[in-house]
């Protein structure tokens, strides 16, 4: 399977919102995290990550089909956040995301750390960052009696800042 990243542009703002919804929606129906989900977000929304001077999102590509989007932040010189990541629910489990992981860190070589958050809950998604060296901080934030966000950081070595 040819996966690749390209950068996305305002023309694949719908599509990569409609993407974001249907992969995002189960776990708002789960945990019901109206402020937080994804899938809550509006097209706006989309667009400003797309144009954000600090970052962008990257579509998610196999043989030229879209099938997800990783949007990538410099929050502080040399540390990347990401933050949303998803990918289609038909293309799920396939080691898509594992890639598109390595994938945006090769594009950003001059990264110290990268951090991102996810739900505690969903034990898949915190296997795939441990997995992707990744490492809990220890910070956790209730959303609500549901949802707890937990958050992770991954050091490529060098001095931090």
């Amino acid at each position: 399977m040819d996966i690749k990243l390209e950068k996305a542009t305002n023309k694949d703002a719908q599509e990569i919102f409609d993407i974001q919804v249907k992969a995002f929606n189960p776990l708002l129906e789960k945990y019901q995290d109206y402020q937080t989900n994804p899938a809550n977000e509006t097209i706006d929304t989309v667009i400003t990550r797309i144009n954000n001077p600090q970052g962008g999102f990257y579509k998610i590509l196999i043989e030229n089909n879209l099938v997800g989007a990783i949007c990538v932040v410099s929050k502080v010189e040399k540390q990347f956040w990401i933050s949303p990541m998803f990918i289609s629910p038909e293309y799920q489990g396939k080691g898509i995301a594992q890639r598109a992981i390595v994938l945006v860190e090769e594009l950003f070589p001059q990264a110290l750390s990268w951090e991102l958050a996810t739900i505690l809950e969903e034990e898949r998604n915190c296997c795939l960052y441990e997995k992707m060296g990744y490492i809990k901080t220890g910070i956790q934030k209730n959303l609500n009696e549901n949802t707890t966000l937990i958050y992770y950081k991954k050091s490529n070595g060098g001095v931090e800042d």
